[in-house]
C-alpha cells in the first residue's frame, strides 16, 4: 500500500465514521480516547505494512516500543490469563505507559486453557482475556497477541521436575504418549528445547500435525480471533495491530536429510500460510502475521546457532511481520562474556534483523528482549538493556552516529520481555505441586526479567532505571525517518553511561545539552498534515524540555494547536503520559529537532547558536 493510498483510507475512515453518525448510529468521535486529538482515532489507529514500515492510516510511519503482557500466563495461578482482574490489567496499563513509556505490548494467550478439552473453546476464557486485553487498548497502547509456548507444555513435567513448560492442554500431550521427560544435565531450562526427549518429540509432532494437534490448534486459533473481533468495537479493534501465531517455534527434531533451513521452508512456512488463512476467515484480513523464524536462527553462541530467518520464503510482503527475539546468550552464561556490555554491543545483530526484514519486503519487530535483574549475571543489566534499547533505536554505535547518521538505518520496533505486575509475589504451584509453591522473581524456571512490581502498598514501580525504561522515541513520523539517536543517561549503579557524546565540533550544542538526556531525530516531511510525534519521557516535563530545530527553538514548548510547529500534548488513554508534536511543511524536506532536558534558562543567544550548528551539521550530514 501507497503512503497516499493510505492516506486516503484514513480520509475514508473518518469520512465513514462522519456518515455513520448522521445516519443516526454511535458516532466515531464518542470512543475516541481522553487526550485525543483531530489526527487521533480510527485513522491513526489502522496500521499496516507499507514500503517496510509500519504505518498508520495518516500514512505516518509508526514505531511499536513496549512490553510483554505477561509471564503470568505460563502459570496457573491466575489460569493462564495475565491478571487476576479487570482492575489489575487497568493499573497496570496505565503504569506501562505512565512509567515504562510504551505505546504497544505484546498480550500472551494460552492454548491450554482456550481449549482445555478437545474441541471445546473456553468462551469464558476468551471473555476474560478480551477485558484484559482492552484494558490496554482504552489506555491507549497497542496490542499484538501471542499464543504462548516454552517446552510444548507443562503437561509434560512431572511434579518433582526441576522444570516446568506452558503451551498445549494435556489431551495433547495425553494424545502422544511421551517418555518420561528429562533433560539430563541442564543448567538452564532452555536446554529441554535440545535434550528433552519428550519436549523434541512433542514439538516435533506438532509440526508434522500428528494426532491432528496442529489442526486443533488452527481451529482454536481462529476461534479465538473471531471472539476478539467480534466483541471489541471497530474503534478498539483497529488497536489490535496484528497476531503471533507461535512463540519461538522450533523443529524438536529434523527428519533424515533435513536441516533448519529446509524445516523452516517445508514445515514453519506453510503453518504460517495456514494461520494467515486463518486470520482472514476471522476478521483478521487487514491486520499483518508477525511471523518467527526458528528460535535459533540469530543466537549469539555458535554453537547453538542454526541456519533460518526464513530465507526461502520470498518476499514476504505487507501481510506478514518478520518477528524475531534477542537475547545475549553470551552475558546469561556468565561464562562467555566477562564484563558488562559496552557502546554499539548488538549493533551487528539487531542490524541483521533489519537487513533480515528489507530483504523479505516487511518490517521488524523484535518481540522480546531482556536480561536477568536477579542472580549471578544481574550484574550486566543496565549495560545489556541500555545496548539493546541503542540498537533498537540505531543500527550505530553511539561513537559513530553523529559523523555518519545517513547509516543510522530504520528505528526498530521492539517489546521487552517482561512486564509483569506480580513479580516477586506470586504463588505458583510449580507442576501443581504443594510441596513447591513459587513466589520470588517470575515464578518460572527460575527466572526474573520483570520490569516492574508492586511495592508495599499495592503501587506499580519500576524494578529498572526509568532512565533507560521511559525513552524518547518517534511513535509516529510525517514522513520518512532518516536517523535517531537517543542518549538516555542511564545509570549502571552510581555510573551514568553515556555512549553518545555531542561531539566537539558542535560546542554550543554540547553546553545546551549539559549533562542532560538527549534525543535528535532526522526526518524527511511528506506534506502529511498529521504531526510528528515523539514519546516524551517523564524525565521531560514540559517547564525543562527544550527543542531546538529548522522548525523553531523552544524552551517549555505550548500545548498543541494546528498552527504551533513545535507543541506538547497528552498521548492518548488518560494515562498522564505525553508526547512531543513537531508539524513540519512542505514534501521532501529533510527536518531536524533536538529534544533535551538538560539545559536550565538557555538564553536566546545559545539557542541560536545552536540552532545554527545543526542547520549547518545536517545539510552536510544526509544527502
Amino acid at each position: 500500500m501507497s503512503k497516499l493510498r493510505a492516506r486516503l483510507l484514513g480520509v475514508l475512515v473518518l469520512l465513514t465514521g462522519f456518515l455513520t453518525a448522521a445516519g443516526g448510529a454511535q458516532p466515531a468521535a464518542a470512543e475516541r480516547l481522553p487526550g485525543s486529538l483531530w489526527f487521533d482515532g480510527p485513522a491513526a489507529a489502522i496500521l499496516t505494512v507499507t514500503n517496510g514500515h509500519f504505518t498508520d492510516g495518516l500514512g505516518r510511519e509508526v514505531v511499536l516500543r513496549g512490553y510483554n503482557v505477561s509471564g503470568e500466563t505460563k502459570l496457573e495461578e491466575n489460569s493462564g490469563l495475565p491478571f487476576a482482574s479487570v482492575a489489575d490489567a487497568k493499573r497496570s496499563a496505565t503504569a506501562l505507559r505512565a512509567l515504562g513509556g510504551g505505546n504497544s505490548v505484546r498480550f500472551l494467550l494460552s492454548w491450554a486453557h482456550a481449549e482445555p478439552v478437545r474441541g471445546q473453546v473456553d468462551t469464558a476464557y476468551l471473555a476474560a482475556a478480551t477485558d484484559q486485553l482492552r484494558a490496554f487498548l482504552d489506555a491507549g497502547i497497542r496490542v499484538y497477541p501471542d499464543f504462548h509456548q516454552d517446552l510444548y507444555s507443562r503437561h509434560l513435567f512431572n511434579t518433582g521436575s526441576w522444570y516446568s513448560g506452558d503451551g498445549a492442554p494435556k489431551w495433547a500431550v495425553d494424545a502422544g504418549h511421551y517418555p518420561q521427560e528429562s533433560c539430563g544435565i541442564c543448567l538452564f531450562w532452555g536446554q529441554n528445547i535440545t535434550q528433552n526427549g519428550a519436549v523434541k518429540q512433542a514439538s516435533y509432532d506438532f509440526w508434522h500435525d500428528a494426532y491432528g494437534v496442529q489442526g486443533a490448534f488452527l481451529d482454536t486459533a481462529q476461534a479465538t480471533m473471531t471472539y476478539v473481533e467480534q466483541h471489541l468495537t471497530a474503534a478498539e479493534f483497529a488497536g489490535v495491530v496484528g497476531f503471533d501465531p507461535v512463540n519461538e517455534p522450533y523443529a524438536g527434531t529434523y527428519d533424515s536429510g533435513q536441516s533448519s533451513r529446509t524445516w523452516e521452508r517445508d514445515l514453519l512456512w506453510p503453518f504460517y500460510g495456514k494461520f494467515r488463512a486463518r486470520m482472514d476467515a476471522a476478521g483478521w484480513r487487514d491486520k499483518p502475521a508477525f511471523v518467527e523464524p526458528n528460535l535459533f536462527w540469530n543466537a549469539n553462541i555458535d554453537s547453538q546457532r542454526q541456519a533460518g530467518g526464513l530465507l526461502d520464503a520470498g518476499t514476504l510482503g505487507p501481510r506478514y511481520v518478520f518477528n524475531t527475539h534477542f537475547y545475549d546468550q553470551k552475558a546469561i552464561s556468565g561464562i562467555l562474556m566477562w564484563g558488562n556490555a559496552g557502546d554499539g554491543q548488538y549493533a551487528t545483530d539487531f542490524g541483521t534483523v533489519r537487513d533480515r526484514a528489507s530483504a523479505a519486503g516487511t518490517t521488524a519487530i523484535v518481540s522480546e528482549f531482556g536480561h536477568p535483574l536477579s542472580g549471578t549475571v544481574s550484574d550486566k543489566a543496565p549495560t545489556v538493556l541500555k545496548a539493546m534499547y541503542q540498537a533498537l533505536d540505531s543500527r550505530l554505535p553511539g561513537s559513530a552516529w553523529w559523523s555518519e547518521p545517513a547509516s543510522s538505518g530504520p528505528v526498530l520496533s521492539g517489546t521487552q520481555w517482561q512486564w509483569d505486575l506480580y513479580n516477586g509475589r506470586h504463588h505458583e504451584l510449580m507442576n501443581n505441586n504443594p510441596d513447591k509453591v513459587l513466589t520470588t522473581g517470575d515464578a518460572w524456571n527460575d527466572e526474573d526479567l520483570s520490569a516492574v512490581r508492586l511495592d508495599g502498598s499495592g503501587t506499580a514501580v519500576l524494578r529498572q532505571d526509568a532512565r533507560l525504561l521511559d525513552r524518547l522515541y518517534p511513535s509516529a513520523t510525517a514522513g520518512s525517518a532518516v536517523a535517531f539517536t537517543y542518549e538516555d543517561r542511564s545509570r549502571d549503579g552510581d555510573t551514568t553511561l553515556t555512549w553518545n557524546q555531542v561531539p566537539s565540533s558542535l560546542p554550543h550544542v554540547s553546553q545546551l545539552v549539559g549533562p542532560g538526556q538527549y534525543g535528535l531525530l532526522l526526518w524527511r516531511s511528506d506534506g502529511t498534515s498529521a504531526p510528528t510525534e515523539l514519546h516524551l519521557p517523564a524525565s521531560f516535563p514540559t517547564s525543562t524540555t527544550t527543542v531546538v530545530s529548522d522548525l523553531g527553538a523552544t524552551v517549555s514548548p505550548p500545548s498543541y494547536t494546528t498552527t504551533t510547529p513545535i507543541a506538547v500534548a497528552p498521548e492518548p488513554g488518560g494515562t498522564g503520559s505525553r508526547r512531543l508534536l513537531l508539524t513540519a511543511p512542505g514534501s521532501g524536506t529533510v527536518h531536524y529537532a533536538l529534544v533535551t532536558n538538560g539545559a536550565t534558562a538557555p538564553s536566546a543567544d545559545l539557542l541560536s547558536a545552536a540552532r545554527a550548528e545543526l542547520a549547518s551539521w545536517a545539510a552536510t550530514a544526509v544527502n
